[in-house]
């Protein structure tokens, strides 16, 4: 009997958990240890955000339906990998502590024989002063609770708005090393959308802050999409969206501190600026959520397994080069660590190789450029490829993995909402292939232009929202999950 432990039930981890145990036989065990009781569809959480969805309509509770699959599911916090066991127990194990009511704070030991690393990031709101929900003067759409959080504060600026007072809303990246612009891209044209619906938008000056060169980077180096019949930069796409909406921006900053009511930034030519708000939204830059690595006799060796950003090393090439020197194929393709051949990481838990927009420094030496999104249809699709090369290699069909899913070989689909509404919501869709660009491959753009397309309008709006329920219905493997795609 083989035991497969996966950490963290997020988009990656529960794609992967819930297809080993598909494939696996019932003599095989598979276990999540996630510190979470509910699963969050964290797309929608822009919806939650602004009031056009309930929390109880982006989340489901885990015990169900990981009890129904016969996945063993405990809900605790990974602290540490002990890869080679220690004095007392021969065998690898991860460190754990309970979160839920009945063993809170509790440790215990779980031994594996395969682990996945699928903890996702630590939301390091700490990395700016001033930033975050609860400790600081922003609001948050990273988690249910947080959008849920923004959505009130969000009625209350629009409740000022109807009693004529002007507001400022800032929308944006909260540090220079952020991911994930989509969310803050989507959020800040959904507040546009509902300040619109709501009668208050002339009330309302709207802008947008980012650590992105230009618009529509989104932490890719941006993208040429083809659009009827025209190529068109993600560039020129993003900035007619914000002119036709209203919004201005700021790019290429740094914010490094946040008061009530202000932000200050520091933008790539050196200069500094401080904009006020009344409300805004700023995601924080992420890192690992700390796991520890020890050997057998109790050394510390988590700098082996991990980089220093704090996510799982793997089959990628980590030699420090110019940007200009990176090529597609150093980045992995079987998430497999390369210290122990029993664990992967997959989703935002494996540490990228390099950036894929151009990194760029200010005359300070700030770093002010995004870091590489790993979310979303990515995740879901490296995770399915880990569980098979696991379930091949726990079968004895191989002693290495079988499956590849590296994102220089990849296309991802994106649909970001651009506001709600049956029949007034609008949605930018976009594909990219591949996610990395190769400019070996397709010299110029570094992408496949017959692969590469994108289109806005209600069309793409309704899919959104078809989408929001099927992967809800997939995640809680109800009839035919397996045949709905990543």
């Amino acid at each position: 009997m083989a035991r497969l432990v996966v950490l963290g039930g997020g988009v990656s981890g529960h794609t992967a958990a819930t297809f080993a145990r598909e494939w696996l036989g019932k003599e095989h065990d598979v276990i999540v240890i996630t510190p979470n009781s509910q699963w969050n569809w964290i797309p929608s959480n822009i919806w939650v955000g602004v009031g056009d969805m309930r929390k109880e309509d982006v989340v489901f509770d885990l015990a169900p339906v990981y009890s129904k699959a016969e996945i063993v599911y405990e809900q605790a916090r990974a602290l540490s990998i002990h890869p080679d066991g220690d004095e007392n127990n021969p065998n690898p194990f991860v460190t754990v502590e309970y979160t839920n009511e009945e063993r809170n704070g509790e440790k215990a030991e779980i031994e594996y024989d395969y682990l996945i690393n699928a903890t996702g990031p630590k939301l390091n709101f700490n990395a700016t002063e001033g930033l975050g929900p609860d400790e600081g003067y922003t609001v948050s759409v990273c988690t249910e609770d947080h959008a849920v959080h923004a959505s009130k504060e969000l009625e209350k600026i629009i409740k000022k708005l109807k009693n004529g007072e002007k507001q400022k809303i800032l929308v944006g990246t909260g540090h220079g090393t952020c991911t994930c612009q989509g969310a803050a891209f989507e959020y800040i044209l959904n507040i546009e959308s509902v300040l619109r619906r709501r009668g208050v938008r002339e009330n309302a000056q709207i802008k947008w802050i980012s650590n992105e060169r230009f618009l529509g980077d989104f932490g890719v180096a941006g993208a040429h999409i083809k659009s009827r019949g025209y190529i068109i930069p993600s560039k020129i796409m993003t900035e007619s969206l914000f002119v036709e909406r209203g919004v201005d921006w700021i790019v290429g900053a740094h914010v490094n501190k946040i008061e009530a009511g202000s932000v200050h930034y520091e933008l790539l030519d050196g200069t500094t600026g401080e904009e006020e708000f009344d409300f805004s939204m700023l995601l924080p830059p992420f890192c690992g959520v700390g796991l520890k690595a020890y050997s057998r006799t109790g050394e510390d060796i988590t700098s082996r397994l991990f980089a220093p950003n704090g996510f799982l090393k793997v089959d990628a090439n980590y030699t420090q080069k110019p940007f200009e020197e990176w090529d597609a194929d150093d980045w992995p393709k079987t998430y497999q660590s390369p210290e122990y051949g029993n664990i992967f990481a997959v989703g935002i838990a494996f540490a990228p190789p390099h950036a894929i927009s151009k990194p760029a420094l200010s005359p300070s030496k700030t770093p002010i450029s995004p870091a590489p999104p790993r979310t979303g249809m990515p995740s879901g699709i490296i995770g399915k490829a880990v569980a098979h090369s696991i379930c091949d290699m726990i079968n004895g069909k191989s002693d290495k993995p079988t499956h590849e899913a590296s994102m220089a070989h990849m296309g991802s689909a994106c649909i970001a909402s651009t506001g709600s509404g049956f029949f007034s919501g609008t949605a930018m869709a976009l594909t990219v292939y591949p996610i990395v660009p190769d400019y070996k491959r397709y010299p110029g753009t570094g992408r496949d232009l017959e692969y590469s397309f994108g289109e806005i309008g209600l069309a793409a709006h309704w899919v959104k929202h078809i989408l929001h329920h099927l992967f809800l219905y997939k995640a809680k493997l109800k009839f035919g999950w397996t045949k709905i795609p990543e």
